[in-house]
């Protein structure tokens, strides 16, 4: 299944994909198809509520974040490769640090996508059909937990200060997605 598109599977293919003793998918692939399925709830209430833009928004921020799963599962792979290189290549550091770049690359670009889902889908919420109010807000929850998990996956590979800017930007939209999600509970 390591040639398998991760869209391609089924669920259940997909869960013991997930929890094989493997390195991916992981929490990367999780966060991009966690965003993707908040982002088609959104769709969904947008399209109760008759609001064209807003589902035409859902649905350009699912084909945009789902393909991430399978990014995020190749950033690592390759980042796994360089790692394996002989320490004495000459090139071993270039590459690693390439590959480290691209394992903090694909989560940010998945953070950045999850806190633009959790504030259409709170919009939603807020005043989207009072009768998908919970669907709306399952979006914002999710992409507020996909939002975090990937900014943890940033942090956990930044290594030095070249890093450091996309953490603190995904930490910050992470929070502001949790905020999000505190605010529709309250309604």
């Amino acid at each position: 299944m390591a040639d398998r598109s991760l869209l391609d599977m089924t669920v259940r293919e997909l869960l013991d994909a997930a929890a094989a003793r493997t390195p991916a998918p992981g929490g990367g692939g999780a966060a991009a198809l966690t965003t993707a399925l908040a982002a088609a709830l959104a769709g969904m209430a947008a399209r109760f509520g008759d609001d064209g833009s807003a589902a035409d928004r859902a649905d350009a921020l699912r084909a945009t974040v789902a393909p991430l799963a399978d990014a995020d599962a190749a950033a690592y792979g390759a980042y796994l490769a360089a790692t394996r290189l002989p320490r004495d290549d000459p090139g071993r550091a270039d590459v690693v640090a390439a590959a480290r770049r691209e394992t903090i690359d694909v989560p940010a670009r998945i953070t950045e996508l999850a806190g633009q889902v959790a504030v259409l889908a709170a919009d939603l919420a807020r005043s989207g059909n009072p009768n998908l109010h919970g669907d709306a807000a399952a979006a914002v929850h999710l992409a507020a937990a996909a939002a975090t998990t990937a900014a943890e996956l940033i942090a956990a590979n930044v290594t030095d200060d070249a890093g450091s800017a996309e953490r603190d930007r995904a930490r910050n939209i992470g929070a502001k997605a949790r905020g999000l999600a505190e605010a529709v509970v309250r309604r």
